[in-house]
This record gives C-alpha cells, sequence and structure tokens, in this order.
C-alpha cells in the first residue's frame, strides 16, 4: 500500500508551521482491502477511512468529473490505477497539491512549492471553476496566511472573478459560507477573507450588507478613512488585535450595516443608523444560519455602539437603561464583549487606531455599582407589580450617578 502526507499538513510543515491534522491518500488499494485491514469508513461522498490506532484520515486516491452546479454536482472515480499527480491535480491551489513520503521526501508536480516561496495563491488546474466553495477557502487563507505575505495570483483572481460572473457562487448554500465565516473569523486577519471576495466580486452576492457599505460617506472629521465598507473592515482588523473571539469579531465587522441605508441628501451623516441596520442583520443572519450567539451581541453592539461612545455625556438614567437593555444585571451577560466591539469600532478610524477608550471604564463602573445595589428592602416591601421594577430602577440610577462622579475624579 502507497501512503502519503497531502494537502495543508505538507503545506504547513513546508512553512515550519504547526501541523494541527494530517490527510493520507492510499494508491493501489480498494475500500474491500482497507476494510480487511481494519480502517472504518466515514467519507459519504466519496472512500474516507479511519486508521485503525492513529484515527486520521485516509482517502483513495482519486478523480472528479463536474456533473451539475455547486460544490456537490461531482461525480467520484477511485480505483487502483488513479495516480497520485491525478488526485494532485484535483486539489485547490498549488501550495495544497503536494504529497509527502514518509521518509519526508516531497512530491511536489504542480510548483507549490514555487508558490510557497513566492508566497502565492495560485489554483492548480482549470477545474478550480468547478467548485465554489474554493472561492470562500481562498478567502478563508488570505485570513490565515496573509501576515505571511501571501497574495492571489492574477490568473486565480481572474478565474475567481469568471465564476461569479457565471452565477457559480450562487449554488453556496449557507451552511458551508457560515463554516468557512466561521473559520474566517478565528484566523489572524479576518478582515483578508473580505478583502479578498470583494476582489473577485463574490462579496457582493455572498454579503450584499456588507458590500453595499463600501462607497458610503462618512464625516471625515470622525472618519478620515471616509469609506462606510473601509471603517467595517478596520473595525474588524481592531477587534482581532483585541480579543480572540469570532463574536466580538463578527459584531464589530457588521455593527454598522445601517448606514447602506441612509438616505443620499443626508450624507455623510447617518441618523438612525443604529436601529435602521437591524432589520438588514436579521435577514443576514437568517439568510446564511448563524448562531443566535453571534446574532445577539451583534445587536447589542448595532443598537447601543453610539452610547457607549458617548457614554460620559449619558444621564444616569439612560445609562443605567442603557446597561439593563445589554442585561448586564443578569449574573450571566455579554457586557464585556460588547465593550470590546465598541472599543474596536472607536479604533476601527484612520489616526484612532491607539487611541484610549476611557468609555469602557465608564460603563464596568457604573454596572459595577448597579449590581452592587441592596434590593432586598425593595423586594420584600409592600410595593407591587411595576412599582418593585421602578424602584429598584431609581436606587441603580443613584448608584450609578455616584459611580459617575467617581470615575470622573479619577
Amino acid at each position: 500500500m502507497e501512503i502519503y502526507l497531502v494537502g495543508g499538513a505538507v503545506r504547513d510543515k513546508l512553512l515550519n508551521l504547526p501541523v494541527t491534522e494530517r490527510d493520507w491518500v492510499v494508491l493501489g488499494e480498494t475500500p474491500d482491502s482497507l476494510l480487511k485491514q481494519g480502517f472504518r469508513p466515514v467519507g459519504k461522498d466519496f472512500p474516507v477511512f479511519l486508521h485503525p490506532d492513529t484515527q486520521e484520515e485516509y482517502a483513495l486516491a482519486r478523480t472528479e468529473r463536474k456533473t451539475t452546479h455547486g460544490y456537490k454536482g461531482f461525480s467520484v472515480y477511485t480505483a487502483p490505477d488513479v495516480t497520485l499527480e491525478e488526485d494532485l491535480i484535483r486539489r485547490d491551489l498549488t501550495i495544497n497539491a503536494m504529497a509527502m513520503t514518509p521518509d519526508g521526501r516531497v512530491i511536489d508536480p504542480y510548483h507549490g512549492q514555487r508558490d510557497l516561496q513566492q508566497r502565492v495563491f495560485r489554483h492548480v488546474s482549470p477545474a478550480f471553476a468547478e467548485d465554489p466553495v474554493r472561492i470562500l477557502r481562498v478567502a478563508r487563507f488570505a485570513a490565515r496566511y496573509s501576515t505571511l505575505g501571501f497574495t492571489l495570483a492574477p490568473e486565480t483572481c481572474e478565474l475567481m472573478q469568471a465564476m461569479v460572473a457565471a452565477g457559480e457562487v450562487d449554488y453556496l448554500v449557507s451552511e458551508r459560507v457560515w463554516a468557512e465565516l466561521f473559520k474566517a473569523l478565528n484566523e489572524t486577519t479576518p478582515a483578508a477573507f473580505f478583502t479578498t471576495l470583494k476582489a473577485c466580486g463574490a462579496l457582493a452576492r455572498i454579503f450584499p450588507e456588507l458590500d453595499n457599505l463600501f462607497g458610503v460617506p462618512q464625516p471625515p472629521q470622525h472618519h478620515p478613512e471616509i469609506d462606510t465598507g473601509v471603517h467595517s473592515l478596520m473595525c474588524l482588523e481592531q477587534a482581532a488585535l483585541l480579543s480572540p473571539s469570532p463574536e466580538v469579531r463578527f459584531a464589530a465587522l457588521v455593527h454598522d450595516l445601517g448606514k447602506a441605508l441612509s438616505p443620499k441628501e443626508d450624507l455623510p451623516h447617518h441618523n438612525g443608523h443604529e436601529a435602521n441596520g437591524l432589520p438588514l442583520l436579521e435577514a443576514m443572519c437568517t439568510r446564511l444560519r448563524i448562531p443566535n450567539g453571534f446574532k445577539a451581541l451583534a445587536q447589542q453592539v448595532m443598537q447601543y455602539h453610539t452610547h457607549c461612545h458617548r457614554a460620559a455625556d449619558l444621564r444616569p438614567g439612560t445609562l443605567t437603561d442603557t446597561l439593563a437593555a445589554l442585561g448586564a444585571f443578569k449574573p450571566a451577560n455579554a457586557l464585556e464583549s460588547f465593550l470590546l466591539a465598541c472599543e474596536a469600532d472607536a479604533r476601527g478610524r484612520t489616526g484612532f487606531e491607539n487611541r484610549p477608550y476611557p468609555q469602557a471604564g465608564l460603563f464596568r463602573a457604573a454596572a459595577k455599582a448597579a449590581v452592587s445595589v441592596d434590593i432586598s428592602a425593595i423586594v420584600g416591601g409592600t410595593l407591587q407589580g411595576a412599582q418593585i421594577g421602578e424602584a429598584i430602577r431609581q436606587l441603580r440610577i443613584r448608584a450609578v450617578t455616584e459611580a459617575i462622579h467617581a470615575y470622573a475624579l479619577l
């Protein structure tokens, strides 16, 4: 049995990066022969098996033929006569189309090592255009490796543009889009995911709510970068520096969706963009089946980020009510995540990247003071119904007022 390490494990090994999982390709075997050796089948669309000892994935060498639109529209051929070169040529990028023998010899028929050295993402063959998921994968690789200097080969970008023009990306299913987006949000430079999609025209088809922000102006005195789309990606960059949380990063990215709806006669101002964006966010999360945790935080940040920015100007009652709306008085809350996303928004502007954000400290101090209020006398007293809630609110407002004064003296 001929066995070769393939794909990402070879790529990362050659880049001297940690290898988190290893995939193997097997030549000269059949499903029956692997079953007899104790391998366990797991592949639905093509023969993939788990090794009986290591539980790593072993796939029979295969070729593919496009049969219809979408990433599942393939017929797969696997047999002992399929060569390693035939198996590798069906892969997406040259840097993922290398194999390694057990003794460490690299087999590189499509010049993946050259493209690794030149830091280029280049498609292996025209068959790249047959699978729309590859556009998302290339964008995700950009999010992972752009810090190493990787760029997209012009001919690969042109091919991706042709795929978009042909409508191939319209066959992407929501689950796959979200899976790639989630991975990209966890990468080092997630903004590169969206700039890559923008470059090939796919952003408008997959994430139209984000694409519509590009070209929308903002007041230059507050936003020297002017363009709202550029600002949104700058916010994502700052969120990635501030937090590893994909929820925080997503919330920072989408918080200004409502600015795309601002009347042209009002530009560059965006009155009411906080509330205007909520239906857009709802539609986006529904279409892509984005988990509720991501949606809930994004809604909070979208609706209340300007409150946070103006923390020092808020009346104690308004600050208290805002904290209540954010769920800050509940044992389990996302206040810290909210504040990180707001800070990313404040820093996601040209020249503001290193500015301090004292508003977060004021919000924290106010929340701590309000939570520490002793409400036992009110709960156990003679007040009824809504009177109890209002009495507790007044106690919290007084505590928040004191916290504001104390914070101002620091």
